[in-house]
């Protein structure tokens, strides 16, 4: 049976004093994340993740969904009583309105939090996961009346929420879609249409999902100009918020998926049922992407999450399997072998998962305070800059994030040889969840294409050229330090072949667009190395500071050093790599006729 700790000391480090949020304690909801407050959130999370959620990870996923004759689904034992402690515990209000019963408390600490549930058990933890999502949707385009009628319970958690966008003849092409709203006398529409790919599209958790969902409206035009957003309540809500008749709408089966099996992944059929549109009409997709773009954040987190557990059964499988020799000798001669721990490959793949993990949370939870910045930060410089840091990084979270967190996840697997590739043992299913991060939200090499496509363009290059001057920065800053300036200078150069790169996109990509798509899953890759030796950087600094200050905690600290030490030597170098590859252009990619692809 796998193992999970919540590490709440690591996340401790980065929030209070890597982060130090203690500095906007003047903004919203800062001025109660006090250090104490941050410790006792992260350790009480930690132990809920870990006592409760966890031990249904590996029954959960054995057993999976149950959709009944009338349509109903259930989720796997024990979920729903976990979901319930969840909601009254409060969990999921962290970092949500206090004027929709929200605790108002800042992003930075929720993502902490949403990281050890992902871990402890990521199929039951997408079901408030894609509720946060679409609370995020609501308070940007939803009306007053509909805020008021919907978030509060989405908020306390007693009602769910989804987003249906994926139809069987289109997914990220959403132009394609066939689901049909028309209008009614009332004001409210009804939506006909099929969904699929639904995750927490029906289950027995909450008294009620709150569906937003994708259609067009009868004159709209037949491409992404033409979508409408929509909320569809499974049961209807009457004015006063009391529940009302079940909608027209209904779970047709649940897909059978190589992972996250407790999680119900739905086909959805909507048949003449009411919704209501949200926001402007045709104007849908750019309020399904507020959602979308809190989803992609959210899968990055289940990235590093996986990549964690799977970590944390690597090293305990390693300290306590014997096998063989060390190559400089015996390490135990009173045993009749040495513990896996012993050897360089196994330890090379132990720490490509800490270095990557370890990074990846900072980079994810620095992402969490960059969404409080952007709305809260004093100036409209400030919000401007995080904003632009925020949509740059988004794409790179959710799609290097997840990539990696599935390597970490397969070399944990290795690790354990023989007995990873036995489900009784949880690492198979680690590396089978960790999987379908790298599909939804946005594939990666669509994650990848919005990165180069989009991202870099907007504003003239604004948002890079305030990612190149923060890495500048901080590798400046650590030159002067004998325990950072190889960093430093790895870093640095990595930072030149990111820049290198992005001129022979400005110069190669708009005369042949094929170029900018042949290598933006290198780009993508290359900013991740950077992204998270920006973060390497600044806890070596933070962990130096710490050393010389003579607090306690040393054993932790010079950790910290070493593996930044690790990452610039073993990770860094694959950015010129990645850039060399760019170079190559799009020429060899997209030379040979389809024919040329068989093999029979």
């Amino acid at each position: 049976m796998p193992t999970y700790k919540a590490p709440a000391r690591d996340a401790r480090f980065i929030i209070n004093e890597v982060l130090r949020i203690e500095q906007y304690a003047d903004l919203p909801g800062f001025d109660a994340a006090t250090p104490d407050l941050v410790e006792t959130v992260l350790d009480e999370a930690g132990k809920f993740a870990a006592e409760v959620w966890a031990p249904l990870n590996l029954p959960g996923d054995q057993e999976g969904c149950t959709r009944h004759p009338d349509g109903s689904v259930t989720a796997p034992t024990g979920f729903k009583d976990a979901y319930q402690q969840y909601v009254e515990a409060g969990w999921g209000t962290l970092g949500m309105p206090a004027e929709f019963g929200g605790q108002g408390l800042p992003h930075v600490l929720g993502f902490a939090v949403e990281e050890f549930l992902c871990a402890a058990n990521q199929s039951l933890a997408m079901y408030p996961g894609l509720t946060s999502g679409a609370v995020s949707a609501l308070l940007t385009k939803g009306s007053a009346e509909q805020q008021a009628l919907y978030l509060p319970k989405m908020v306390s958690g007693e009602w769910t929420g989804t987003m249906n966008l994926t139809e069987p003849q289109c997914g990220t092409d959403l132009g394609l879609i066939r689901t049909r709203a028309v209008p009614q006398m009332d004001g409210s529409y009804a939506i006909t249409g099929t969904k699929i790919f639904i995750s927490a599209g029906e289950h027995d958790l909450s008294e009620n999902i709150i569906h937003l969902v994708l259609a067009k409206t009868p004159d709209a035009p037949d491409s992404t100009k033409g979508i409408s957003l929509f909320v569809v309540p499974k049961i209807l809500v009457n004015p006063d918020g009391s529940l009302g008749a079940r909608n027209a709408v209904s779970c047709g089966s649940i897909e059978h998926k190589m992972g996250i099996h407790g999680n119900a992944t739905c086909v959805m059929n909507y048949d003449g049922a009411t919704g209501y549109m949200v926001g402007e009409e045709n104007k849908g997709l750019a309020a399904m992407f507020i959602m979308m773009n809190a989803a992609r954040l959210g899968v990055g987190i289940q990235g590093v999450a996986q990549a964690d557990v799977a970590y944390q059964n690597g090293v305990s499988y390693a300290a306590e399997r014997r096998q063989g020799r060390a190559l400089t000798g015996p390490a135990e001669p009173g045993e009749k072998a040495d513990p896996l721990f012993v050897h360089p490959d196994v330890r090379r793949m132990l720490m490509d998962a800490k270095a990557f993990t370890e990074g990846a949370r900072a980079l994810a939870l620095w992402c969490g305070l960059l969404v409080d910045l952007s709305h809260l930060a004093a100036t409209e410089e400030e919000r401007q800059q995080a904003d632009d840091l925020l949509g740059l990084l988004t794409p790179v979270i959710k799609g290097y994030g997840t990539d990696k967190g599935y390597d970490v996840a397969t070399a944990m697997q290795q690790i354990w040889g023989g007995h990873g590739y036995i489900a009784e043992n949880g690492m198979e299913q680690f590396v089978r969840d960790a999987r379908i991060a790298m599909i939804y939200e946005g594939a990666n090499g669509v994650q990848a294409m919005d990165l180069v496509g989009r991202k870099l363009p907007a504003h003239m290059g604004r948002a890079i050229q305030t990612f190149f001057a923060v890495v500048d920065r901080e590798c400046a800053d650590a030159r002067g330090d004998n325990r950072l300036a190889d960093v430093a200078a790895k870093v640095e150069k990595a930072n030149g072949e990111l820049k290198a790169a992005t001129m022979w996109f400005m110069q190669n990509g708009m005369a042949n667009p094929n170029n900018a798509g042949a290598g933006a899953h290198h780009y993508m890759h290359i900013m991740g190395i950077v992204s998270l030796g920006l973060m390497w950087l600044r806890m070596a600094r933070t962990a130096a500071v710490a050393l010389d200050a003579g607090g306690g905690d040393a054993a932790y600290y010079q950790a910290k050093l070493t593996t930044a030490r690790f990452f610039a030597e073993r990770y860094a170098p694959d950015a010129g790599a990645l850039r060399r590859k760019i170079e190559g252009g799009a020429e060899a990619v997209m030379a040979l006729p389809l024919e040329a692809f068989a093999t029979a």
